[in-house]
C-alpha cells in the first residue's frame, strides 16, 4: 500500500496474527544474521509476503562507507569493496553514515546482468577503467535478498545464488575483464509446495526452515479478516495502534544484536546437538553451527545469557527438518523425526 507521500507503508509485523513458526525464524535471523536465512513453505495466502515485507520497519541501522553501492562495512575487510580497501591501504579518509538494513526483492524474470551487474565492455576499452553497473547482489549485501515463489527460479539463476552464498563474493566476468564484490545477505525465500521442491543444494543453502499453513479456526480466520480490513480502511490510524509494539520490539532487536555476543551454551549441550544431528545422518556441520546459533539468538531475544533445552527444542526442528531427505521421493519432514531425536538424547518431554 501507498500512502499520499508516495511512501510503501507495510502492515505492522506486531499485528500479525499466528504463524509464530516463522515470525521467530525471521527475527532470530535480524539478531544473528549469520544463520543464514530462512526458506518459508506454505499455502497460497497464508500472509508470506506480507510477513516477510513488514520485517522493513524492523531492520536496524548499520554503519556504511557513503557512497558505496556495495554498503561496505568501514571496519571489517571481509565485508568491504576492493575500492574501500584501496583507500583504507592509502591512508584516505571514510565518510561513514548510518544506513537501515535493506531488503531487496529478486524478481522470477530477473536476467542475470540485473541480479549480478554489468561490465560496460566499451568504456573499459576506450577509457582503460573498469565500468561496472552494480547489480542486486551488490544491493544486497549486508543486507536482506528475498525470493518469493524460489521454487520456480531459473537454474542458472540458482547457480549464481549458490556461488555468492558459498563464498561471500560475487565475481562478474566478461571478454577477459572480472570485478569481484563483497555479496554477504540473509536469503529469505519463500514457496508453495505444490509448485515443487527446491533443488537440495539450494534448500541447503538456507539456515531455517519454516512451514505455514492455512489457519482452520474460524474465529482466528475472522479476527485476520477484521485486521486486515481495518488496516486497508484506516492504514494510518491501523500503524498507529501498533506504534509502541513496534518500538519495543525494534529496542528488543538492537539490544539483542549488540549482546549476543556474550550468550553461551554449554558444552555438553553443544555434544548434544551435534549427536542428534549424526543421529539423522545429516550430511556436513551446517546443521550443528545454525542450531547453535538459533538457540543462542533466541536465549538473548528472551534477555538471557545461557541457552536452556528448551530453547533448543524451539529452534531445532526450523534448523534441521530440511536438510533430513536423502531420497528425492521423499517429502519434507514435519519435524516429527526430529523431536524423536530430541527426547531420546536429551531425555526431555514436549
Amino acid at each position: 500500500m501507498i500512502n499520499q507521500n508516495n511512501q510503501k507503508i507495510n502492515f505492522p509485523f506486531t499485528a500479525i496474527i499466528g504463524q509464530e513458526e516463522m515470525k521467530l525464524a525471521l527475527l532470530l535471523n535480524i539478531i544473528d544474521p549469520k544463520i543464514g536465512g530462512v526458506m518459508i513453505m506454505g499455502d497460497r495466502g497464508t500472509g508470506k509476503s506480507t510477513i516477510i515485507r513488514s520485517l522493513v520497519d524492523l531492520l536496524p541501522e548499520i554503519s556504511v562507507v557513503a557512497n558505496d553501492p556495495y554498503n561496505s562495512h568501514p571496519l571489517d575487510f571481509e565485508l568491504m569493496s576492493n575500492e574501500v580497501r584501496q583507500k583504507l591501504n592509502n591512508n584516505e579518509s571514510l565518510d561513514i553514515i548510518s544506513k537501515k538494513i535493506q531488503l531487496i526483492d529478486l524478481p522470477l524474470g530477473a536476467t542475470e546482468d540485473r541480479v549480478c551487474g554489468t561490465i560496460d565492455i566499451e568504456k573499459a576499452l576506450q577509457d582503460g577503467i573498469k565500468a561496472f553497473e552494480p547489480g542486486l547482489l551488490a544491493k544486497a549485501n549486508r543486507g536482506i535478498l528475498y525470493i518469493d515463489e524460489v521454487n520456480l527460479l531459473d537454474d542458472h539463476l540458482v547457480d549464481l545464488l549458490l556461488d555468492a552464498a558459498a563464498s561471500g563474493w560475487n565475481t562478474v566476468e566478461r571478454e577477459g575483464i572480472s570485478i569481484s564484490h563483497p555479496s554477504r545477505f540473509i536469503l529469505i525465500g519463500s514457496g508453495n509446495p505444490e509448485e515443487g521442491e527446491l533443488r537440495p543444494q539450494l534448500l541447503d543453502r538456507f539456515g531455517m526452515h519454516a512451514q505455514i499453513g492455512t489457519v482452520k479456526d474460524p474465529e482466528l480466520r475472522v479476527q485476520i479478516v477484521e485486521q486486515r480490513t481495518a488496516f486497508d480502511k484506516e492504514p494510518t490510524q491501523f500503524i498507529q495502534n501498533y506504534e509502541q509494539m513496534q518500538q519495543n520490539l525494534i529496542q528488543n532487536l538492537y539490544e539483542s544484536r549488540q549482546n549476543l555476543k556474550n550468550v553461551t551454551i554449554l558444552y555438553q549441550d553443544r555434544i548434544k546437538i551435534s549427536q542428534i544431528c549424526s543421529e539423522l545422518n545429516i550430511d556436513g556441520l551446517r546443521g550443528d553451527l545454525v542450531t547453535n546459533r538459533a538457540a543462542k539468538a533466541l536465549a538473548c531475544f528472551e534477555k538471557r545469557l545461557q541457552v536452556t533445552h528448551k530453547d533448543i527444542e524451539r529452534v531445532i526442528c526450523l534448523c534441521l527438518r530440511h536438510r533430513l531427505r536423502t531420497d528425492p521421493l521423499e517429502t519434507m519432514d514435519s519435524g516429527t523425526k526430529v523431536k524423536e531425536i530430541f527426547q531420546q538424547i536429551f531425555d526431555y518431554e514436549f
